[in-house]
């Protein structure tokens, strides 16, 4: 499947999620109904909830709790991103004006909150302390990651193994949650929920991987944000970190300074670094093997379009332009 074949085996259950997130976001607070309507149109692919709304069915969910939640993982990934851009003194998303540069920093970290405390307030309703746990458990993981990769910001002696844990807590841990919330309200075995738990993990990482790739190997007019942004915050990601794992010393001394002050003013050599070591390439190779861990981990689900959905997902992570 392509990926607009994907969202046509989930656009009922979508759509009705979509109404779910519309009435969800009311408030009597005039600028909270403003900033969360303006972030959650954004332009996102909504593949986190797309991908709790497979899983669900293809364990053989039937019911409608999963609509809730849905809307639910899609309100956390929203508000972890107005709280991103705040941290990160971002000024651009997916081709246009944060929500911190268009509202102020306070009113974006304000309904942040109020888009996680929503989130919280709709999940109760689903009825299962086993659904409160996993969706607690994962805000906090999330928020131990958000604190790991601003402790790596600006150090340039971050190692793979802390890059990993930081996108494995702060990416990939809420599309394992979307994954194991379809298998726990289905019901299913513990093995078809580990498998899907263990399916989101490897697709978050992969998807974080290639967002880094595409961070120094995209075109900005498609990606929606600066090529080089990465480096600009400072942020020590994997093609920087093979890159000056394989440069020559005066090429890994670039790269450090870079890191360590910020900035873009040597983007240019910094790629010819990157381009140099095949360090995109490096970390293309990691995504792909990240993607055949995740399909892998679907082989116990029984065949179903919904299946078949969740594997043409795993492929597009790798394959997309932004």
């Amino acid at each position: 499947m392509n990926f607009e074949q994907v969202r046509q085996v989930a656009a009922h259950d979508m759509h009705l999620v979509n109404q779910l997130i519309e009435h969800s976001l009311h408030s009597e607070v005039v600028l909270v109904r403003q900033l969360s309507t303006y972030i959650i149109h954004g332009g996102g692919k909504r593949l986190r909830p797309m991908l709790h709304l497979l899983a669900a069915r293809a364990a053989g969910y039937t019911g409608e709790h999963h609509y809730t939640l849905a809307a639910v993982i899609e309100f956390i990934h929203t508000s972890t991103l107005l709280h991103d851009d705040v941290v990160d003194e971002s000024d651009m998303r997916r081709g246009r004006q944060t929500a911190n540069a268009l509202f102020g920093n306070a009113a974006s970290v304000l309904v942040g909150d109020f888009l996680y405390s929503r989130a919280f307030q709709m999940m109760v309703s689903a009825g299962s302390m086993r659904v409160m746990e996993i969706l607690a458990d994962t805000t906090n993981v999330i928020a131990e990651g958000e604190v790991m990769q601003l402790l790596n910001c600006n150090d340039p002696d971050t190692t793979e193994a802390r890059y990993m844990e930081v996108i494995r807590c702060k990416t990939a841990q809420l599309f394992s949650a979307a994954g194991r919330l379809g298998g726990a309200l289905a019901e299913a075995s513990p093995a078809i929920e580990e498998a899907l738990a263990a399916y989101g993990m490897h697709l978050g990482n992969a998807f974080q991987l290639m967002d880094d790739v595409l961070d120094y190997d995209a075109d900005p007019s498609i990606l929606g944000k600066n090529v080089g942004d990465d480096l600009a915050e400072g942020k020590p990601t994997l093609p920087l970190i093979h890159a000056m794992r394989h440069a020559a010393p005066e090429q890994s001394a670039l790269i450090r300074h870079a890191i360590e002050h910020g900035g873009a003013e040597h983007l240019e050599a910094v790629l010819e670094v990157i381009a140099s070591t095949d360090s995109l390439t490096y970390t293309s190779r990691l995504a792909m093997n990240e993607v055949e861990h995740a399909i892998s981990a679907l082989a116990i689900l029984p065949a179903s379009p919904y299946r078949a959905a969740l594997e043409s997902i795993a492929r597009f992570a790798v394959e997309r332009d932004h």
